[in-house]
């Protein structure tokens, strides 16, 4: 990842004396997910090791099994994990379950402060009940669902030219869900390069989380609420709108028209191999994947750019978040140290060295610097992304109620089986029975 000199000048070192205040040193584990981010912290705590004389050990599990592998942990309180960097939608399970320690207190004790961190990221990751100060996480990366494009296929003279001929406007990114689905037909089939490409690579996936996350990425700007906000749990009339169903039937016809073949169980790899390999003119994923295209042979050195999530057709413009906090296991028995290591973490040197090093750090003093948008080519989209996030359910039913999305977008989008309305009824009526048996309804 390209080194920023502003953000580096204060991050060659960490605060010193901010080690472990227990005279024995502490081996601890952190759990999170294997992807190049974890990758990129094993080197960022080395400073961490340096300097308390702890011992930093990782257990870092593959995306499409680390729900169940650590919920699992989770649930039987199990003492792998002294630090969990858990999923954002685990908040709810974890905290109405006694899985993280509460960490007001702490952050009162050791001057750490919410307000210093992106508001988004602060509810997504740290609190519940939502939108109240209970915290039960420190935010550590900060992502969300954007798209890159081909910027030196866009920028081709006669693709310039036959686009304009055919639409009537020069081709450029998209501002309207309209406009790219109007990019992505154009592309469909055509040669480039002497190679067949196609239109846009979108998140397809059935067995966890994949299709949920891209079909949201649009309903959220197509009107789609997961309740009333004004009578909570109330989803009939706002999960399945008529702007929620138009959402995703757009969703299902961008499948149809211009997906490479074989994208019928496509997610965040899936989304990076097409696009590094040249398959697709624009790229559905999240943004943690932006600074591995940076340094790739085949699409860096300029030749990808980045937009934000585009709008609906009534102006409404939102993003999937992603990313995750970083939380205290309760059942460690070495939980000082584990506050200690994430008291280091939250140092806005640290957090400035995190971001060169590909970390997508949520504090303020590093995202609202001057200089942050010039510091990498994606880092203004990231930017203007995390002001539009919305998230999934963040209750502790939250698996059960992304299984029956999941279900129920595949089955449409991808097997064609009923019509978008069918899908969100039958999504209202799964989601019911979940609330009624947690007595919510």
């Amino acid at each position: 990842m390209k080194t920023s000199h502003y953000l580096l000048a204060t991050a060659v070192t960490a605060l010193a004396g901010l080690g472990a205040t227990s005279a024995a040193a502490e081996d601890l584990t952190l759990c999170w997910a294997a992807w190049d981010p974890a990758n990129a912290l094993v080197q960022l705590s080395k400073d961490y090791e340096a300097q308390s004389g702890n011992t930093m050990n990782f257990e870092f599990v593959p995306w499409p099994n680390f729900a169940d592998r650590m919920l699992n942990e989770l649930n039987s309180g199990g003492q792998l994990c002294d630090l969990m960097i858990g999923d954002s939608q685990w908040i709810g399970g974890a905290a109405e379950n006694g899985h993280y320690l509460k960490m007001n207190d702490f952050f009162d004790a050791n001057g750490i402060k919410m307000s210093d961190f992106i508001d988004a990221t602060v509810t997504g990751y740290s609190e519940w009940p939502k939108n109240t100060p209970n915290y039960w996480a420190l935010p550590a990366f900060g992502d969300v669902v954007g798209w890159t494009y081909r910027k030196d296929w866009f920028e081709k003279p006669e693709i310039q030219a036959e686009f304009k001929e055919k639409y009537g406007r020069d081709l450029a990114v998209p501002e309207t869900f309209d406009a790219l689905k109007d990019i992505a037909e154009f592309f469909q089939g055509r040669e480039i390069d002497g190679n067949t490409v196609y239109g846009a690579s979108i998140y397809t996936e059935r067995g966890s989380e994949g299709i949920t996350m891209g079909a949201m990425d649009v309903l959220y700007s197509y009107g789609f609420l997961y309740e009333n906000p004004d009578q909570p749990y109330e989803m009939e009339g706002f999960v399945n709108s008529a702007g929620a169903v138009a959402g995703l039937e757009y969703y299902k016809a961008l499948y149809d028209c211009c997906t490479p073949p074989g994208s019928s169980n496509g997610y965040m790899s899936e989304g990076i191999d097409a696009f590094k390999s040249g398959q697709v003119a624009m790229q559905m994923n999240f943004a943690f994947t932006w600074p591995g295209f940076e340094s790739d042979a085949n699409v860096g050195g300029g030749k990808t750019g980045y937009f934000v999530n585009p709008k609906g057709p009534d102006g409404q413009q939102f993003a999937q978040l992603g990313g995750q906090g970083i939380s205290v296991v309760s059942y460690s028995s070495k939980q000082d140290a584990a506050l200690d290591y994430i008291k280091w973490f939250a140092q806005p040197e640290v957090q400035a060295k995190w971001w060169s090093m590909g970390g997508y750090s949520c504090l303020k003093a590093v995202t609202l610097d001057p200089n942050f948008p010039e510091s990498q080519p994606y880092a203004q989209t990231f930017l203007d992304s995390m002001a539009v996030v919305k998230d999934f359910w963040a209750e502790p039913s939250y698996a059960t109620l992304l299984q029956d999305t999941q279900r129920r977008f595949h089955d449409y989008v991808v097997a064609g089986n009923g019509t978008a309305q069918d899908a969100l009824d039958g999504l209202v009526r799964d989601w019911t029975e979940t609330f009624e048996d947690d007595g919510k309804l």
